[in-house]
């Protein structure tokens, strides 16, 4: 007989599963476009959302340990804020091992109110958690 702990236990697996289920199925194709969508729109609690920590490795920012979404929502919204983006492509994405990729793109914007056009190279790394894949870190490279 099943008592009440083991009946609470196999409830909470059999609802979770499918869910997990989903998650897992999700490719790393997908979670890079809708983070490309974010960071072009600027909507970084968006890009952030689900990571448990996030290192960030941007322009007028020291090199960080990993931080909580939050304040790496705050720190990559003042960067962006004096940004107009022109183009954010995408290069491919990079494996370097099979719970660990890296997304490239290649980055034009102007400085908001100039003619000023830059560009960079910025890199999103993911790691698999639990089945899914969650931003771990985001790099600006000139």
């Amino acid at each position: 007989m099943i008592g009440r702990a083991g009946l609470v236990g196999a409830l909470t697996v059999a609802l979770l599963s499918p869910l997990e289920g989903a998650w897992a199925q999700e490719s790393l194709d997908s979670v890079v476009v809708r983070a490309r969508a974010a960071w072009l729109e600027h909507r970084v609690r968006d890009l952030v959302a689900g990571s448990d920590t996030v290192r960030l490795r941007i322009p007028g920012v020291a090199v960080s340990a990993a931080v909580r979404p939050s304040q790496a929502a705050r720190l990559l919204g003042e960067y962006l804020e004096a940004a107009e983006e022109q183009e954010f492509a995408g290069h491919g994405i990079r494996y370097v091992a099979e719970d660990h990729a890296y997304a490239e793109f290649g980055r034009r914007y102007a400085v908001r109110g100039t003619a000023d056009v830059r560009q960079e190279t910025v890199f999103f790394g993911f790691r698999r958690i639990a089945g899914a894949w969650r931003l771990r870190e985001v790099r600006v490279a000139p």
